[in-house]
């Protein structure tokens, strides 16, 4: 289903619209770049999302590994020996 919607844009983009798609296939050349903006500003949301994360346990994550390293560090030893 489709649906009508009246927008304004500046001249210079009507002029590029004009010069990258037909006039009659607007409609499906603007669909296509919103989608495909949108997937793109989703995929940017994730990523910040999951550097954010990682950056906020940083210090936790870092302590962790410090605390179980000689631990971890004996247990290798040990195989090696036997």
């Amino acid at each position: 289903m489709h649906q009508r919607i009246n927008i304004t844009l500046p001249a210079e983009t009507v002029r590029l619209l004009d010069r990258v798609a037909p006039k009659g296939d607007r409609s499906r050349y603007i669909d296509q770049a919103v989608r495909e903006h949108a997937k793109q500003s989703a995929k940017a949301k994730i990523r910040k999302g999951l550097k954010d994360a990682a950056l906020h346990r940083y210090d936790e994550d870092r302590q962790l590994a410090e605390e179980w390293f000689f631990l971890e560090e004996e247990a290798w030893q040990d195989g090696q020996r036997r």
